[in-house]
């Protein structure tokens, strides 16, 4: 992949760089703006190369049209402070605001451009209407940079479509993505132990049973834990279970034992009455969890058992939380996991966050971000290239 200091001189030049910044809102307030951090780095190396700089991002699922809910206004601001420079937002994505105010752009100065799903063509599922986004979107600039990893599986107009239209080249932040999570999958140093939670084992099918054939350990925590601990034949109460993923689960846990993968699943939960942050809550045992009550964190054993097999490990991949760490009562088996790769990484361990909620349990638990290895700005689209898939907006930079 071509990177920046590839496309040569661009002082002067109008430079389109796809960002993820899509953030978390309260009203207008973000309440964690570490994507937009994270997208500063090549925005800066931009700006002090003396380009005309145009981002395009989207934020939130609107359906094709403008929604004053999902404005980039609140991160225009954000951004500005973070990157010391006006940043001018647009008031659409390619019509006259957008080309008056990339028209208005002197060196070194941004643009943001409004959500860019406000355009229907930027998702459409068909190639010829999608490419017509990028030939308006190609008008606004003179070359065109990647940089939003949380979109890089998803082949869209503004991410993959664009890039075949304008010279192009990765930014940093993508590389250092792709760099770090080729670590885990290209010759991990071993042993290599995977960490997954969240709420569904059907949204980590692929993931699973690629790393079979990988990884040396899987620790199994978070909502998908209950369906693991169903196909053993153990009581679940009212915890989160998908019952149709039981024989698949069943098939995986047959797998890792043929294949010599060990998985460690919770010995203890901590389960409650309701789904409340008030909740009554106690702990009991993984394998007797009662039928009125739910699991809603991994339990104070568990963390050390899954600790301890962190101990000798080399790589580490980290995706979903261990429980409802939003709610102070059931964060501690996430903030047990997270201290463990710390602590792993003190030892010369190399761990990846893995995205999403992952890193915003970092964040919000108070963290220092730079005792991990790395933590991924893309929660899905670093699941995909755990999975071993063509990311559509890494593949089209490398063709």
């Amino acid at each position: 992949m071509k990177t920046i200091d590839d496309l040569g001189d661009l002082r002067g030049k109008r430079v389109l760089v796809r960002s993820d910044l899509n953030v978390p809102l309260d009203g207008t307030t973000i309440t964690d703006d570490g994507r937009v951090q994270a997208a500063v780095p090549t925005l800066r190396k931009l700006i002090d190369a003396g380009a005309k700089v145009v981002v395009a991002a989207h934020l939130g699922r609107p359906k094709g049209a403008p929604e004053a809910k999902y404005s980039l206004a609140p991160v225009a601001v954000r951004l500005a402070e973070l990157l010391g420079v006006p940043v001018r937002l647009a008031q659409d994505t390619i019509g006259e605001s957008a080309t008056a105010t990339v028209a208005a752009l002197g060196n070194g100065e941004v643009a943001l451009l409004e959500n860019i799903r406000f355009d229907p063509r930027e998702t459409s599922k068909d190639d010829a209407v999608r490419a017509t986004l990028a030939d308006d979107l190609a008008k606004l600039a003179d070359f065109y940079v990647s940089d939003g990893f949380g979109v890089v599986h998803r082949k869209q107009a503004s991410v993959y479509d664009i890039a075949l239209k304008l010279p192009s080249a990765v930014g940093g932040l993508v590389l250092k993505e792709v760099e770090a999570l080729r670590k885990a999958t290209e010759n991990p140093a071993r042993p290599y132990v995977v960490a997954l939670g969240g709420s569904k084992v059907s949204d980590k099918l692929g993931v699973i049973e690629n790393l079979l054939g990988k990884a040396d350990r899987l620790l199994i925590g978070g909502g998908m834990a209950y369906t693991f601990l169903a196909a053993q034949g153990y009581p679940v109460g009212k915890s989160l279970l998908e019952s149709d993923q039981i024989d698949a689960v069943k098939g995986y846990l047959a797998l890792a034992k043929e294949n010599g993968v060990e998985i460690v699943l919770p010995t203890d939960t901590v389960v409650a009455d309701t789904f409340a942050p008030d909740a009554p809550h106690d702990v009991v045992a993984s394998i007797a969890i009662p039928d009125d009550r739910m699991g809603l964190d991994i339990g104070p054993e568990s963390a050390k058992l899954f600790a301890s097999k962190l101990l000798d490990a080399k790589t580490i991949v980290w995706n979903g939380p261990m429980g409802v760490f939003e709610f102070d009562a059931f964060a501690a088996g996430t903030r047990a996991l997270a201290q463990a790769l710390v602590d792993a990484g003190a030892n010369g361990a190399f761990s990846i966050v893995g995205g999403g909620d992952s890193a915003a349990a970092v964040r919000l638990l108070g963290f220092d971000e730079t005792k991990f290895g790395h933590i991924s700005t893309g929660g899905g689209a670093s699941l995909e290239f755990l999975e071993g898939k063509t990311l559509p907006g890494i593949a089209v930079l490398d063709a």
